[in-house]
């Protein structure tokens, strides 16, 4: 939910102490336009801001719609002053998730071409004060959110295990956590993957292993029957699909929402 005071802060942000720049009369109409083909996100946040301005919106695309250049994203009616202090707000917001939103869409494709049922999920690397915006773009692409803070998951990391120990980090953290929560391990060699399920890991985070050794770790956690294994790290949408066909559960990007350049959009006012 985006609130009254995150759309002050990003309006503060622009507009400064003293805006000359927007001082234009009368009453205006505007168009949230597409420059370039892609999947349109942000959209909320966009109309968020209008609306705090007091800016009507109309014909708003759902996010997660397929677009193409030329086409509307958004309407919007009000004073012209008030459109234009919205205007660059809105458009880095929309531009932004609708660059997210386009970048996952292309590594679910990426990765439904070898399996139907991998998910693509996000990471938590994200910008700070705009991991709202950018996880619901993932979602808005088909992908996975992932947690959304450190509170949805135990995420066992390699500096967890470097001060623990693999066993005890994970018995450790199975002390402190409700049973509604998922403990998901993180091992860099094959060989601990077994181990990781066998000490009660509710997921195997398979980081910065190859195709060829993911495909291995998947294998040695075939006996585990609910554990979940997930491929992460550095891995683009290119390599999505040799991942894809390592037989895991769950694909996380961080270039996701880190990486992924705006898509071009343009605000016009008038007829």
């Amino acid at each position: 939910m985006i609130t009254d005071a995150q759309v002050e802060r990003w309006l503060r942000e622009d507009v400064g102490h003293h805006d000359v720049t927007n001082r234009v009369p009368g009453e205006t109409t505007g168009r949230l336009v597409a420059k370039e083909s892609g999947v349109a996100a942000g959209l909320e946040a966009a109309e968020a801001v209008f609306d705090y301005l007091d800016v009507t919106v109309t014909d708003r695309l759902e996010d997660g719609t397929e677009i193409e250049p030329g086409d509307e994203l958004c309407r919007v009616d009000g004073p012209a002053r008030d459109v234009l202090r919205g205007e660059r707000v809105a458009v880095n917001l929309a531009g932004h998730a609708s660059g997210i939103a386009t970048r996952t869409r292309e590594a679910v494709t990426a990765a439904r071409s070898e399996a139907d049922d991998v998910a693509v999920a996000a990471t938590r690397k994200t910008t700070p004060g705009l991991r709202g915006v950018e996880k619901r773009a993932v979602v808005a692409g088909g992908g996975d959110t992932h947690r959304l803070d450190l509170s949805h998951m135990v995420m066992v990391k390699d500096n967890h295990v470097a001060e623990l120990g693999l066993e005890e980090a994970i018995a450790h953290f199975e002390e402190r956590t409700s049973f509604a929560t998922k403990l998901d391990v993180e091992v860099e060699r094959v060989a601990d993957a077994p181990r990781a399920a066998a000490a009660g890991a509710d997921i195997v985070l398979l980081d910065n292993m190859t195709p060829d050794r993911t495909r291995d770790a998947v294998a040695e956690l075939a006996d585990y029957d609910g554990v979940l294994a997930e491929a992460s790290g550095g891995i683009t949408v290119a390599d999505v699909p040799d991942y894809a066909a390592t037989g895991v559960d769950v694909i996380s990007m961080g270039s996701l929402t880190h990486s992924a350049p705006s898509l071009d959009l343009s605000f016009r006012t008038g007829t």
